[in-house]
């Protein structure tokens, strides 16, 4: 039996092949107790309320005829959010240039700097970090660039400044 998030994922698909939608992409599906389901999209250019609407009004269509769920359920399709750490390299893509916070796997230390590259295996962050230069008596501030493996980032959440 598949289960009913890999049917809507299956059809989000679909319609994010359509022109209108073809800027969105799916973050995650959850289903929840109560026949309830939260759906969280991204996009290249921005989530709009329209589109969540028009999402939602999909979904709902394709699960009452199919009968996925009772008479009774609730269906929340939303962008990810603020906060929310990025899941997808699509993600990380649009967010070159912003402020990050990359929690590592391997040593569980915080990396915060500036998403400058995303690459098919790993993100490089710049940031600044005071350093003691060979034959100087003070520490100097200097930029460092360091990659770091998808398979290494536990997860990475973009950082507003106020």
């Amino acid at each position: 039996m598949v289960l009913l998030t890999e049917k809507l994922t299956d059809l989000l698909e679909e319609k994010f092949r359509e022109e209108e939608f073809n800027h969105l992409f799916l973050i995650e599906i959850k289903q929840l107790p109560g026949d309830s389901i939260q759906v969280f999209l991204d996009s290249d250019t921005g989530v709009k309320y329209e589109h969540c609407i028009k999402v939602s009004r999909f979904l709902e269509e394709h699960i009452e005829s199919e009968g996925w769920l009772g008479e009774k359920y609730t269906i929340d399709v939303s962008s990810a959010g603020i906060g929310v750490p990025l899941k997808k390299r699509r993600q990380y893509l649009k967010n070159i240039g912003r402020k990050v916070s990359v929690e590592l796997v391997d040593d569980h230390k915080h990396l915060k700097g500036v998403l400058v590259e995303v690459n098919e295996e790993s993100i490089v962050v710049e940031y600044e970090e005071k350093v003691r230069i060979e034959g100087r008596k003070k520490k100097r501030l200097v930029s460092i660039k360091k990659e770091v493996a998808f398979d290494n980032i536990k997860n990475t959440i973009i950082t507003i400044s106020f």
